[in-house]
């Protein structure tokens, strides 16, 4: 078997290709924790120390993720072999640990050469033996499973790596992908696209920071939103309610107008804007009509639109701190 010299041919976020994003930490740090005498400078040791000791997360993803898909292909070496130097270099890092704890740099010399040696034949083994046989063992499928397994341990990356696959990123106006529900369809109802509880539907209208008003084909109002902070009160009273006898005496003529051009297909939106309590309101009404162009009602939208007309240049970054 062919050592692996390098992974140019794996592609980002591949298990094996992760292993040797870590590889050049690890050398790194192994270089620096060879250089600096605990005797000198124990803080410094102590700090490049405590970041190798981050190899526990790389023994913990061969031991539950990389060995298991090994063994379901017959190859059991690893779960024994490896896993014991894994657990002899645990211990070499416990026996320096505790050399840390007693303040004992000459104890802390004598022990470093031995680990860094082990480190570094245990990755010899990992690049001669253990990658490439991987490589030629386990499938795509299983590199993919394996991948997600990986997630809840972690790396010794300074950042999580490339998603594997690699997830291009797909507008959702062109996302056509048919998906299985991972939620519960129970006391949902189907809507165009989606599914909603009636609990989810209320909720959905308290938090829109609109005003939202239903007047059907009748001209009776039979929705409004109540959320917290509405631009015009409303009460319970006006559901069922004539549209007309919900305004003002001095605005029922242009509602009306508005009603008999929307129900004769003539307009579908009205806008106005007003000042109200020194802000300004955006008011919009919207025919409402079936897949058959029928008229089925009006929608009365009224927001505050006094900060957003305020609105410059642009903002990309959040500002909670």
């Amino acid at each position: 078997m062919n050592e692996i010299s390098n992974t140019t041919t794996l592609p980002e976020g591949h298990p094996v290709q992760i292993y040797f994003q870590e590889n050049d930490i690890i050398h790194a740090l192994l270089e620096e924790l060879s250089a600096v005498n605990p005797e000198d400078d124990l803080q410094k040791y102590t700090n490049i120390f405590n970041q190798l000791h981050t190899i526990e997360k790389r023994f913990a993803r061969k031991e539950n993720q990389l060995f298991p898909f090994l063994e379901k292909k017959g190859w059991n070496g690893p779960s024994q072999g490896m896993w014991s130097f894994h657990d002899n270099l645990r211990e070499q890092f416990r026996l320096i640990q505790y050399y840390l704890k007693m303040n004992n740099p000459e104890k802390i010399n004598i022990n470093t050469p031995f680990l860094i040696n082990g480190i570094y034949r245990l990755m010899k083994m990992e690049e001669t033996v253990l990658f490439p046989n991987a490589l030629d063992l386990l499938t795509e499928a299983d590199w993919i499973e394996m991948r997600k397994g990986e997630e809840e341990i972690g790396w010794m990356l300074s950042q999580a790596p490339t998603p594997y696959p690699k997830q291009e990123y797909i507008h959702p106006s062109e996302d056509f992908t048919k998906r299985e529900m991972s939620f519960s369809l129970e006391n949902t109802s189907h809507y165009d696209e989606g599914y909603m509880t009636v609990e989810q539907v209320n909720l959905l209208f308290k938090t829109m920071p609109l005003d939202l008003t239903y007047v059907d084909e009748n001209d009776k109002v039979i929705f409004y939103n109540r959320g917290e902070e509405r631009v015009f009160p409303r009460s319970a009273g006006i559901i069922g309610r004539e549209v007309k006898f919900c305004h003002p005496p001095k605005s029922v003529g242009t509602v009306l107008k508005i009603l008999d051009e929307f129900r004769k297909g003539t307009q579908n939106e009205s806008s106005f804007w007003i000042n109200y309590k020194e802000r300004l309101i955006y008011i919009r009404y919207f025919a409402v009509r079936d897949a058959d162009k029928n008229y089925k009602g009006i929608i009365e939208m009224s927001q505050d639109i006094t900060d957003i007309k305020k609105i410059e240049g642009e903002k990309r970054l959040l500002d909670w701190e």
